[in-house]
C-alpha cells in the first residue's frame, strides 16, 4: 500500500486504538485494491475471508430481499470499515459490497487479524470499538426512519456531508439520488419532494450539488421534533 493508504487505514476506528507497532505489523500484508464504479467487491453469501477499509471513493453494502428489491444497508467512505464481524467468525457475508464510485480498499485477511488478536488480545479492544461504532450508526438509522420525516433525513444527510459549521455552504453528492433514497430508506419520488420542502428551509439543488444557506438554520429543522407540526 501508498504512505497515504497506510495512514488513512491506520486512523480507521478499527485499527487507531492499537498501538504502533500492532498498527505497522497488521498493515504490512493488507492489500490495496481498485474498483470502477459498480464493481463488486464481494457477495451476499460468499465466504467472509477479509475485513476491508475504504481508502478513496464509496462502497454500498446491500441485500437483496425476496421480492428481488434491493435494500441499501450502509454507505462507507474514506477510513470506514466493513466486514468485521462474520469475517472473524468465518461466516458468510449477510450482504453484497459494490463501488459506487470509483473506489480504493485495504484487504486484511481475517485469518491474520486474529492471528494477531491471539498474540494481542489488547487489540481485540479496537474490534469492540469498531463493533460498537456501526451498532450505533444502524440505531441512528432507525431512529431517524422512525422520528424523523423524508425531508429531515436529507437534510441530516446533506449536514453529514457539509465541511461548515455555520454561514452557508456547498455541499457535492458523493453518488446518484437513486442510492441517496435508497440510503435513507425512501424512494426516488420521496426524495425529490423532500429536494423541494428543503427549498423553505435554504436548500437549492443544482445537479450534483446542494446549496445551504445557513447551515445553522438547516441543522435546527433536522433536529427539530416533527410532532411540533401539530401544533402550529
Amino acid at each position: 500500500m501508498k504512505p497515504e493508504d497506510l495512514e488513512i487505514a491506520a486512523s480507521s476506528l478499527l485499527i487507531e486504538g492499537m498501538s504502533p507497532e500492532a498498527r505497522e505489523l497488521l498493515l504490512q500484508r493488507a492489500q490495496a485494491r481498485e474498483f470502477d464504479r459498480g464493481a463488486t467487491v464481494f457477495l451476499q453469501g460468499e465466504r467472509a475471508s477479509a475485513i476491508y477499509i475504504v481508502l478513496d471513493g464509496w462502497v454500498k453494502l446491500y441485500r437483496i430481499a425476496r421480492n428481488g428489491s434491493e435494500a441499501v444497508v450502509g454507505v462507507f467512505t474514506k477510513g470506514r470499515s466493513f466486514g468485521e464481524a462474520v469475517a472473524f467468525r468465518h461466516d458468510t457475508y449477510p450482504v453484497s459490497a459494490e463501488a459506487v464510485t470509483n473506489c480504493r480498499v485495504a484487504r486484511i485477511e481475517a485469518d491474520h487479524f486474529l492471528h494477531m488478536i491471539r498474540s494481542n488480545p489488547e487489540m481485540a479492544v479496537s474490534i469492540l470499538s469498531a463493533t460498537f461504532a456501526h451498532l450505533h450508526s444502524l440505531v441512528g438509522q432507525v431512529e431517524a426512519l422512525k422520528a424523523r420525516t423524508g425531508a429531515q433525513r436529507v437534510a441530516e444527510f446533506l449536514l453529514e456531508l457539509s465541511k461548515c459549521e455555520m454561514g452557508s455552504c456547498e455541499v457535492v453528492l458523493p453518488y446518484d439520488k437513486v442510492l441517496i433514497a435508497g440510503r435513507l430508506g425512501m424512494k426516488p419520488e420521496s426524495l425529490s419532494r423532500a429536494f423541494g420542502a428543503l427549498k423553505a428551509h435554504g436548500v437549492k439543488i443544482k445537479q450534483n450539488k446542494a446549496e445551504i444557506s445557513d447551515v445553522e438554520q438547516l441543522r435546527a429543522y433536522a433536529e427539530e421534533d416533527p410532532a411540533n407540526a401539530w401544533g402550529r
